[in-house]
């Protein structure tokens, strides 16, 4: 038995490397209110240079982020104002002037219509007028001298009584007349139409009378 003692004693003495011994605590015993002095660490001065160019940074992030706000803000100001004076105002002028131009062409069509309105009721007017009108009757008239007046003539008869037959259908139409009877070596009767001063009008008449009574008219001077 004291062989193995010794034998444990040696085996111990070589595993201490010939240390004394040390009593051995858990760590769970220790007195956790008073630690070792070296685990103590002052860490504030860590921390407050770990934080402030954290701090900085989120400073400054922030101020530029306020710039970039104002200067969509401007952005958008400025793109408002141009969108509202060469966009809004042109378009809202452009469509004003087209309305204007609009009522004007408007107003000149409706203008042009009533005019011809009123001149179609003032030719339905006039024309039913005339169709309930009673001709007016013309005048016959026999020369028995001259006059030295000018004269259409639109027929000329051996026979008196065929140019007073001509004379009353032209009384009928309410257009007048006068019979030339024969003078000097003409031995035919006249029936003119007109009583003219001068050649010049009567030859006017004449042939403004051409569409009505033909080609066969002549002025003569009685």
């Amino acid at each position: 038995m004291a062989n193995t003692d010794d034998t444990n004693k040696n085996n111990s003495d070589e595993d201490n490397f010939g240390l004394p011994d040390i009593e051995y605590k858990p760590l769970d015993q220790l007195d956790s209110s008073n630690p070792p002095e070296e685990t103590v660490r002052d860490t504030s001065h860590e921390n407050t240079s770990r934080e402030t160019p954290i701090y900085e940074e989120e400073e400054e992030e922030s101020g530029t982020g306020r710039i970039i706000a104002w200067i969509v803000v401007l952005v958008v100001l400025v793109g408002g104002f141009l969108a509202y004076r060469y966009v809004y105002v042109p378009k809202k002028d452009k469509e004003k002037q087209e309305r204007l131009a609009k009522e004007k062409a408007e107003q000149r069509q409706k203008a042009v219509t009533d005019s011809l309105a009123r001149i179609a009721e003032e030719e339905r007017l006039r024309r039913e007028a005339e169709a309930n009108a009673k001709p007016t009757v013309g005048t016959i008239e026999t020369l028995e001298q001259r006059t030295g007046h000018y004269f259409v003539i639109i027929s000329s008869s051996v026979d008196g009584d065929l140019a007073m037959d001509r004379a009353k259908k032209l009384s009928e139409k309410g257009i007048s007349s006068k019979i030339i009877p024969p003078f000097g070596k003409w031995k035919f009767y006249r029936l003119g139409i007109g009583d003219f001063d001068s050649f010049a009008s009567a030859q006017s008449s004449a042939d403004a009378s051409k569409s009505e009574y033909g080609d066969a008219l002549w002025v003569m001077k009685y």
